[in-house]
């Protein structure tokens, strides 16, 4: 009996504090894939998500503040949002504006991808994304949403911004 007590402690000792570590953030280990690193979580395909991520301009120019809108129909935990080159994939750009309850990561170059820093549920967001100064093409934005430890939708893109 001490040992099953024993053992089933350490293990919630083991998935509680795993869990914890995503608490404030995405680890850097998803900036290529956008995927979350959580144990057993189930991936939910992009079409039947109930997030938007938009902008309300369809082409920018190099050294351009974008807006950029996040919309949910129902609350979520977790993120991780990029702006993406068409013609590559390759993130680009950063990030000048983000809201309370996020914070920049530099899977690149500072500032070029966002997450959450806390655990609050979250439902509309904004953030203002800056062009590189030089010509790099057209993007897209892309957003991993988190709703629970569990349950995830990874990549939902938004449309196309044109350079």
């Amino acid at each position: 009996a001490h040992i099953a007590i024993i053992g089933w402690a350490c293990t919630t000792l083991c998935v509680v504090s795993y869990a914890a570590a995503f608490s404030h953030g995405a680890s850097l280990s998803a900036c290529t894939d956008m995927m979350p690193r959580h144990l057993t979580a189930q991936l939910h395909s992009p079409s039947n998500n109930y997030v938007t991520v938009h902008t309300n301009m369809s082409f920018y120019f190099p050294g351009d503040k974008v807006p950029v809108t996040v919309r949910s129909t129902r609350d979520f935990m977790g993120f991780l949002l990029q702006a993406r080159k068409v013609s590559n994939n390759e993130i680009a750009g950063t990030f000048v504006f983000i809201p309370p309850g996020s914070k920049l990561l530099t899977c690149f170059e500072d500032g070029d991808t966002v997450t959450h820093s806390d655990k609050a549920l979250k439902r509309n967001l904004s953030f203002v994304w800056k062009a590189p100064d030089q010509p790099i093409g057209d993007i897209k934005f892309f957003i991993s949403v988190v709703q629970s430890y569990f349950v995830y939708w990874a990549k939902i893109e938004s449309a196309i911004v044109a350079q």
